[in-house]
């Protein structure tokens, strides 16, 4: 059974990574959860942060099992301390938040991130023996004259779930599954019909999907994990 009280929303004040303190909220959570999570935002240039709606979503899936569930803004973002720095520093942020995770929470630590924030969180998560499951949502290939390159994907050999629209325009599909092909086992690629890289509509299908991406969540961490 899923969890059914609502998780409880604390702002996080002791957060901090190189560049200084990281504006960040929890989702408590269960006292007895197996798992935490951390969950990463998109590209600020696109107005990303903790509150986009992939994220939102992301978080509830794994609040929906008791999860406790870090969302954080990268520096330069909100009221986190430091300015942008083209996913390299970025990089740092996300290991300051495991750390976090690890001296606070004390337990094996799930990932998902979105566009920017997966290909940022999952260079910071691959290999790290912290993390026991990643979630790729809406993987980016090139966005807005941004590049983005998988080479450290062959040796990530966590359990891996990638989820994209099928009109995503920052991920063709042809390319996203030569990156998928290259990654080992196990791992799972999902793509959701008539949705584009925000898992919102496209002309043919106009209903957001964003559900669809949800229940896709839940699933996985139920096979891979045995939550519920």
């Amino acid at each position: 059974m899923t969890q059914t009280t609502p998780s409880q929303i604390r702002s996080i004040d002791d957060l901090h990574g190189p560049a200084g303190r990281l504006e960040a909220l929890l989702n408590t959570g269960r006292d007895d959860a197996p798992y935490a999570a951390l969950v990463c935002h998109p590209h600020p240039a696109g107005g990303g942060s903790m509150h986009n709606k992939v994220v939102y979503h992301a978080m509830k899936a794994f609040s929906s099992f008791g999860v406790p569930v870090l969302r954080f803004n990268f520096r330069g973002v909100g009221l986190s301390e430091g300015t942008h720095d083209d996913g390299h520093g970025e990089q740092d942020d996300v290991r300051a938040a495991l750390n976090w995770l690890e001296q606070n929470l004390s337990r094996p630590i799930l990932f998902a991130g979105f566009s920017f924030g997966s290909n940022v969180g999952l260079r910071a998560c691959c290999g790290d023996a912290r993390v026991k499951g990643l979630i790729g949502l809406g993987l980016p290939v090139r966005a807005e004259g941004r590049d983005y390159t998988y080479k450290f994907l062959p040796d990530c050999t966590q359990p891996k779930l990638f989820i994209s629209g099928d009109h995503d325009q920052y991920g063709p599909r042809d390319i996203l599954e030569g990156v998928f092909e290259r990654a080992p086992e196990p791992k799972r690629l999902v793509w959701i019909n008539g949705a584009d890289h925000f898992f919102q509509g496209t002309t043919d299908s106009p209903k957001p999907k964003l559900d669809l991406m949800q229940n896709e969540i839940r699933s996985w961490l139920r096979n891979e994990f045995s939550l519920g």
